[in-house]
């Protein structure tokens, strides 16, 4: 059976994005294979998903270091496989930094030369490196915005989701503040209502016109 043809005539899938740790392997033979078997199928592989690859802004430099050297990988990954983008976390932040102002500036001021560095790589390859709101300071307005213009880099981008938002953040007003940087969206989906098929923990129409209507994206 040939599922990846039973996928595209019953799904009509035109694009995939990856997840770092579900690819089974990051050697060139797989990665090869993998690329041929989308341009086989007429299927773009849009973005890779990375986790697990250090803390960009972690306190001590060697491991700052270190997470620059392990997001170069991914982005030549993703020129191999024709991605516009990686999305990374960004991670490092030591107990109480979000109650902290002070805390928060380091934090960001230590991170910024290390996605700098990415997005000047990423510069050679054509690839934009994007941050999610994945928990942390990510999910919170002030930080991420924060993040952005001081990085200040036309490779640097959000990456909005839907979700992945703590109760006390308003998840429309973030979205909102976060889509002037976006480079994609994961218009996440948690529960539909049986009746009208419509998405229970999240006010599309709202969200949809944020996105669409308002930022035209």
């Amino acid at each position: 059976l040939d599922m990846p043809k039973l996928a595209r005539q019953e799904w009509d899938i035109e694009a995939i994005e990856l997840v770092s740790g579900m690819l089974p392997s990051i050697e060139p033979s797989y990665i090869s294979q993998l690329k041929k078997n989308a341009e086989d199928n007429n299927v773009k592989i849009l973005l890779i998903m990375v986790d697990g690859q250090g803390a960009i802004g972690h306190r001590r430099d060697n491991f700052r270091t270190d997470a620059v050297d392990k997001h170069k990988v991914y982005i030549d990954l993703a020129a191999e496989l024709g991605c516009h983008c990686i999305r990374m976390n960004w991670k490092g932040e030591e107990k109480d930094t979000l109650e902290n102002p002070e805390a928060m500036k380091e934090f960001i001021d230590r991170s910024v030369p290390g996605f700098r560095a990415l997005c000047e790589y990423g510069d050679t390859k054509n690839i934009g490196v994007t941050i999610e709101n994945h928990w942390g300071p990510s999910s919170y307005i002030k930080p991420l915005t924060g993040l952005m213009k001081a990085v200040d880099h036309p490779r640097f981008g959000t990456l909005p989701d839907f979700g992945n938002f703590p109760d006390e953040v308003d998840k429309y007003e973030a979205v909102d503040a976060f889509m002037p940087f976006a480079q994609a969206v994961s218009a996440k989906c948690y529960d539909f209502d049986d009746a009208t098929g419509l998405e229970t923990k999240i006010d599309y129409e709202n969200m949809i016109s944020i996105v669409c209507d308002k930022h035209a994206y």
